[in-house]
């Protein structure tokens, strides 16, 4: 048999009940993702915080220290202990890693989804993130969002394989667009245009191809947007960070679909819509 570390069979539950209300004002309840950090610590060393699912924790830690090229060998490691009642995971080496703080001194915000070396910081600023709670969303403007984005013209439809983001007034009118290969430099390149040309986000309404984690949520509160719509749909930390800031998450937007999830009364609900528009 090849070596194996000790390591501990962590369970969690992968996804969580939230209420939801369609394009018809019709209520539900549905399952999303239960997205969660899991901080790694090396010999006692906080390395970095992973935003997880958390599926496999103790693979996911392994397999970061390997494509990190942390460690060299599987036999490097002796132990990984996950403690989700903290929220962390223990990693013992053999021999410890060689200049550990020099070689993690440099981190990079990867363009891959679902990792996210800055989340600790992110959270800390949610107190001081303040929505306008006057702001109101039609929903005929959101159909209107929804129907410029499919017909707008984009690398994703003559490639694929990129994201999509865009800011929109409370009109409807889309004042950026900006495709990358991840959502979060979309929605980064969207904070900085927005920062260039002085634009507030208070009355404006962001949407992204990707799905609503929590990072992405608070990104969306940092630039003052209290809507946030979504082709895809959010996470259970996504939700609950939303709820904390009373942000309005709209989900499954898709044609005349969607799931309202959070802070509803934003939403000017024109449910007979939904069978009487016709989109372009």
């Amino acid at each position: 048999m090849p070596y194996r570390p000790q390591m501990s069979t962590a369970s969690v539950a992968l996804t969580r009940e939230v209420r939801a209300i369609d394009e018809r004002g019709r209520a539900s309840v549905i399952a999303i993702p239960a997205e969660r950090p899991l901080t790694v610590y090396v010999d006692r060393q906080e390395l970095v915080t992973l935003m997880t699912l958390g599926a496999a924790p103790e693979a996911l830690t392994l397999g970061y220290l390997r494509n990190q090229r942390l460690v060299r060998s599987v036999a490097d490691v002796t132990a990984i202990q996950v403690d989700w009642e903290v929220d962390a995971v223990a990693v013992t080496t053999r021999h410890g890693i060689a200049d550990l703080a020099e070689r993690t001194q440099k981190k990079v915000v990867t363009t891959g989804c679902g990792q996210g070396s800055v989340f600790g910081g992110l959270m800390d600023e949610i107190a001081q993130i303040t929505l306008p709670a006057e702001a109101r969303l039609h929903q005929s403007v959101l159909y209107a969002i929804v129907d410029t984005i499919r017909t707008q013209p984009s690398i994703y439809k003559q490639a694929g394989s990129v994201h999509g983001c865009a800011l929109f007034s409370a009109e409807g009118e889309m004042l950026y667009f900006v495709e990358d290969v991840g959502r979060h430099n979309a929605v980064d390149a969207i904070a900085g245009k927005m920062w260039l040309d002085g634009v507030e986000g208070a009355d404006k309404v962001f949407y992204t191809t990707g799905r609503l984690t929590s990072e992405m949520v608070i990104k969306g509160g940092q630039m003052g947007i209290p809507f946030l719509l979504s082709r895809s749909g959010t996470t259970q930390m996504g939700h609950m960070v939303a709820e904390q800031l009373g942000m309005t998450l709209l989900t499954r937007c898709t044609g005349k679909h969607f799931l309202l999830l959070t802070s509803c009364e934003r939403l000017i609900a024109q449910p007979s819509l939904a069978d009487t528009v016709r989109l372009a």
